[in-house]
């Protein structure tokens, strides 16, 4: 791979360290402060930077900056049931882990121990979804519920009304991103909380900051990479491979964006004093945890990204399996946050 892309990629991963650890952002905490306690100012920043992460991807899609189409997200067949149950198991995995693969890493930087195991647990079950013993199923599945519909995305969507594809581009970035716009500006709570304000900025920015990197400043027709972005379940599997078995493996933009992630989260917890080994505090705690991760890890490679990766990443170019994804992801975390409630409305009796 160029070394350009790896370099972008390490940097974009280093300022995510940063702004997660000090902002904490995160779907799964996000969604717990909304359902469990009526504090929404976070999951309005998660919105704002989808917004921002949408409006920005089209635009320099639309200027023919990078090509989407190349992406994972935008193939012209998928299996909707199998993007869906991903997204589901991830959903109830990043709530039994108590946090994505993301603040997984972010975590890590900072002493978290537990993320650690959580980490190697997703690189192993992604790695076996994928390439291992339950790649057979995954593929089975996938080729007996593929589908191969008329369009893929909202744009393409809006382009069977008769408008031509730049019309189409605009009019859906500005009606789904300003829908999540209205949603997350029209809070007073966001409004008096410029860090997360800030926060859902700069995480939308580093999306179009990452499709910048493989899509435009990678671009190379004799050495051609994945046009991608912010995604961290197949990174974090690569990741451990390549600390595993480097020899005969190259660096790439998702290795060093985890590489940079940790590294941004370490400077920052070291130079705040927020850094402290933590570990799990019970057996059914550490249980808990790993079964979590290992549903990220399996659901995160079915669904072909995470909360990050399909609820950013993909979402930003507006391809309809990414809402899929994101249902099944929203849903999990429903079940898991419901159950967890009930369990410790019981245990209080």
């Amino acid at each position: 791979m160029p070394a350009t892309p790896v370099i972008a990629g390490f940097a974009i991963g280093v300022v995510f360290g940063v702004v997660g650890l000090l902002s904490g952002f995160c779907l799964m905490s996000s969604l717990r402060d909304w359902w469990t306690r009526g504090d929404g100012r976070r999951i309005r920043s998660y919105a704002l930077a989808v917004a921002v992460a949408i409006c920005g991807t089209q635009l320099i899609a639309g200027y023919g900056l990078i090509d989407i189409a190349k992406s994972l997200y935008l193939q012209p067949s998928f299996s909707g049931p199998l993007i869906f149950i991903g997204g589901l198991l991830f959903g109830l995995g990043m709530v039994l882990s108590n946090g994505c693969a993301s603040r997984a890493v972010v975590l890590l930087g900072k002493g978290n121990l537990r993320s650690l195991a959580v980490l190697a647990i997703i690189g192993v079950t992604a790695q076996m979804t994928l390439k291992g013993l339950l790649a057979p199923a995954r593929l089975a599945i996938m080729q007996w519920t593929q589908m191969t519909p008329s369009v893929n995305s909202v744009p393409a969507l809006f382009d069977r009304f008769g408008l031509n594809e730049g019309a189409a581009r605009i009019a859906a970035a500005l009606i789904v991103g300003g829908a999540l716009l209205v949603f997350a500006l029209a809070h007073r709570e966001l409004r008096r909380s410029p860090g997360q304000v800030l926060a859902g900025i700069a995480m939308g920015l580093l999306v179009i900051a990452g499709w910048l990197a493989t899509g435009w400043l990678g671009a190379d027709e004799f050495d051609p990479i994945q046009v991608a972005s912010l995604t961290f379940i197949s990174p974090v599997a690569d990741t451990l491979q390549f600390i595993m078995l480097s020899t005969g493996m190259t660096l790439n933009f998702g290795i060093a964006l985890v590489a940079g992630v940790l590294t941004g989260s370490l400077l920052t917890a070291l130079l705040t004093g927020r850094f402290e080994f933590e570990g799990y505090t019970s057996a059914g705690h550490t249980g808990r945890s790993m079964a979590g991760a290992a549903l990220m890890g399996i659901g995160g490679a079915m669904a072909y990204g995470c909360s990050i990766g399909q609820g950013l990443t993909g979402l930003s170019t507006l391809a309809l399996p990414s809402f899929v994804a994101v249902a099944g992801i929203l849903a999990g975390a429903a079940l898991a946050l419901r159950g967890l409630t009930v369990r410790a409305a019981f245990a209080a009796q």
